[in-house]
């Protein structure tokens, strides 16, 4: 968020703890954070804020100037609110969203079509090879590749993704500034360069085991689906599962061998009406057109955007080429932004003048239409 007071409010807001929906409320009150911390706590206890939270929302905070300068010493951290246009919709739809997210790499990955990769921290090599295998074909695919950061699948499932220069999303479940476990921290300090890091939880939060299940929920409600690799019966994999579930995502599952404990959970989804799936075409094309239909939702949704960056008007190479039926202008200046040559997400909104989301939302749907080409988070006309 650009005004710094609104960024400050929403740091009191998380630091207040407590139930999320109060929060979200005042959030949604017009003028911004800003102005709903101003307007005093008969204002937050109408929003239905607690005693307790209306206390610490009055009350100085060293823990809120040491999250806003981790925020504020580079560009690529960023904080997204509930009252953010920029707030993934995909993830507004879930029950008990996030108050708020803090982010570290593109942010716009967030808005693309992706697909959750979950299982074993401890998983066979078969599994490993399997999550690699379907992790690198989703994000050929052009799908962002989600998952917890976790050891076993979920690592291997990042670092394909990574590997075949796709997109990846790394859900914490401690601080963004924390990974969990430890042996991960090169790979999340690749993905937040590479890909994504998100954590609903402020920089300098330990990993404690009762964060997992809420990450898990974000892990789901970031994608259009769940592929769970190898799970035990009782695990956090099958968490994940059921939370997409719960909120009408597709649920996917790779049989195993009756004799791999580490198979039991991915039959018990099975049993429980999950889709078994042998190849990651199976996932593919069960979520095509669920993406395409995201896609075209989400430009809906961002008709008339909030924010706006300035335009820096800029000559177009060659005739415009209508890439879209819709005759869209918006389509055409971000088509007019793009050339034959990758070109990152900040210089195109910058080019278009267009928010974050929005201008992601189009790129998926001219990716998915054959008409663009994204590697490394750039992007650029298809020949």
């Amino acid at each position: 968020m650009d005004d710094d007071r609104d960024l400050q409010a929403v740091l009191r807001l998380i630091h207040a703890g407590g139930a999320t929906a109060p929060r979200r409320a005042l959030l949604s009150m017009p003028g911004g954070p800003a102005s709903a911390l101003d307007a005093g706590p008969a204002a937050w206890r109408a929003a239905g804020l607690e005693a307790r939270q209306c206390a610490l929302l009055a009350a100085d905070a060293p823990d809120i100037d040491r999250w806003h300068d981790w925020l504020t010493a580079t560009s690529t951290r960023q904080l997204i609110a509930w009252h953010d246009p920029d707030y993934p919709a995909l993830l507004r739809r879930m029950s008990a969203p996030p108050l708020a997210l803090f982010v570290e790499g593109d942010v716009a990955r967030l808005w693309r079509a992706g697909i959750a990769v979950v299982g074993s921290r401890a998983p066979t090599v078969g599994g490993r090879d399997n999550a690699a295998a379907f992790a690198r074909r989703f994000a050929v695919a052009g799908f962002a590749v989600v998952s917890g950061l976790a050891s076993g699948i979920d690592a291997a499932a990042h670092a394909a993704a990574l590997d075949a220069d796709g997109d990846t999303v790394a859900v914490l479940g401690s601080g963004i500034d924390q990974p969990y476990p430890r042996s991960n921290t090169r790979l999340h300090a690749r993905i937040a360069g590479a890909g994504t890091v998100v954590s609903e939880y402020p920089p300098g939060t330990p990993a404690r085991r009762e964060q997992f299940p809420s990450r898990n929920r974000i892990v789901a409600g970031l994608a259009l689906g769940t592929l769970v690799v190898e799970a035990a019966h009782r695990s956090g994999a099958l968490i994940t599962a059921r939370l997409a579930a719960d909120a009408g995502r597709e649920v996917f599952a790779i049989p195993g061998s009756i004799h791999n404990p580490m198979a039991r959970g991915c039959h018990r989804l099975l049993r429980d009406g999950a889709t078994l799936v042998e190849t990651p075409e199976d996932v593919i094309e069960a979520l095509a057109a669920i993406a395409i239909g995201l896609a075209d939702a989400l430009q809906g949704r961002l008709g008339a955007p909030i924010q706006r960056v300035k335009t820096i008007p800029t000559a177009p190479a060659e005739p415009l080429a209508s890439p879209s039926s819709d005759g869209d202008p918006d389509y055409h200046r971000l088509w007019n932004a793009l050339g034959h040559d990758p070109t990152g997400m900040d210089e195109l909104i910058s080019r278009s003048g267009l928010t974050v989301a929005r201008a992601s939302a189009m790129l998926l749907s001219m990716e998915l239409d054959g008409r663009v080409a994204a590697a490394h988070g750039r992007y650029s006309r298809k020949s």
